[in-house]
Parts: C-alpha cells; structure tokens; sequence
C-alpha cells in the first residue's frame, strides 16, 4: 500500500502540450505496439515535467488511456517509484543528498539553507509557492559532495554560502546555472591534475 501524500485538490483535466505529445508519440514508438505500456514511466515523467514537477489524477488517466492500460496500473507505478511526486512540490523542487559522502562535507548546511529560505519542515512549499525540499538517499555525485538537484539539474561543490544564493534565485523565479561550484569539469580534482603530468612523444 502507497504511503505517498495524494493532493487532495485535483484540476479535472490534463492534456499534453502540442510539444510534449510529440515526446510522447516518440517513447511509445520506441516499443513494438503490443508492448507500448512500458512506455508508462517515461509518459509519466514527461507529465510531471509540464505540470510543474507533480502527477495529477487526471494526468494519470490521460496516460493509461493513451496507453490503453488500466488506470490503476498507471497509478501503481506512480506511487511506486519515489520520482514520481502526487502531491505539489512547486515549480522547484529541491533535493538534499544527505548520505555519508554528503552529510561527511557539510551536507547539513545545505539542509539549515533550505529550512531557512523555503521552509522549516520537508515537503512544504515555501511562503510562495514556489518551491519545496526533501532529503534524498545517494544521487550518485558522491565526488562532488555535498550537493543537491534541483528538478533535473545537479549543484555540486556547495557550501551554506554558496547554497544560499542558490536558493536566493529559485525563490525569485531566476534559475541558477547548475554544475560544480568550484566550476570543476565532471569529477576532476579540485587542485588539477596530479598524475600522468608528461606526455611522451609517440
């Protein structure tokens, strides 16, 4: 049995953007026609990105009829997997990696960041609206620890200082350029190269 907050409030309908269908045509064609239902977790996802980070009922509808699939199979996925959000998180949503690495190199200022600026409490939206936050289990950019997503996009090398100006521009509505703080190229060391320096003529 699902454990995830379902909003009570619900719009009636959903229907994809002209855009978005045709992300939607190109998931299910990725599958023989016998098999387009396991395009379900991607129509989802596609979903939740047009509807600010949630999954409505009628989202859910709309999808297990263009799959031609039960609706309550549609809705066991969604409550399933834990990317997927029933509830509103706003249009950012804002997700701490708080494991070992993380929490090691100062994971809970990010974490004192977000109770500060969006709200003391996870999966509360701040004062407008606009966003909310969660502690999360490994992301898997333990090199560039601590760090946080912010809808699909990763912020790595962060400190309370740097945290905070983050979330400074999310809360006027202005997102941030993502990536490494220390503008670290993937997970290069922080202070360069160290080894195989010489390169050796051919």
């Amino acid at each position: 049995m699902s454990t995830k907050k379902v909003s009570k409030i619900q719009p009636e309908l959903f229907e994809f953007t002209k855009e978005n269908l045709g992300k939607v045509k190109v998931e299910i064609s990725k599958y023989p026609k016998e098999r387009k239902q396991s395009a379900v977790m991607a129509l989802l996802n596609i979903a939740q990105i047009q509807n600010d980070n949630w999954i409505t009922l009628a989202a859910i509808k709309n999808i297990a009829e263009i799959l031609v699939m039960p609706y309550i199979k549609v809705y066991e996925v969604a409550t399933f997997y834990s990317m997927f959000n029933l509830s509103p998180v706003g249009k950012y949503f804002v997700q701490v990696c708080t494991t070992t690495p993380c929490m090691i190199r100062g994971a809970k200022q990010i974490t004192d960041a977000c109770k500060k600026y969006i709200s003391q409490k996870q999966n509360e939206l701040s004062e407008n609206k606009i966003c909310s936050w969660i502690e999360v289990e490994c992301l898997g950019a333990c090199v560039n620890a601590p760090m946080m997503q912010i809808n699909q996009d990763y912020f790595e090398d962060l400190d309370g200082d740097k945290t905070e100006e983050i979330l400074k521009k999310i809360l006027n509505n202005d997102f941030p350029e993502p990536g490494s703080s220390k503008k670290r190229t993937s997970n290069a060391p922080e202070k360069g190269r160290l080894t195989l320096l010489e390169v050796k003529n051919a």
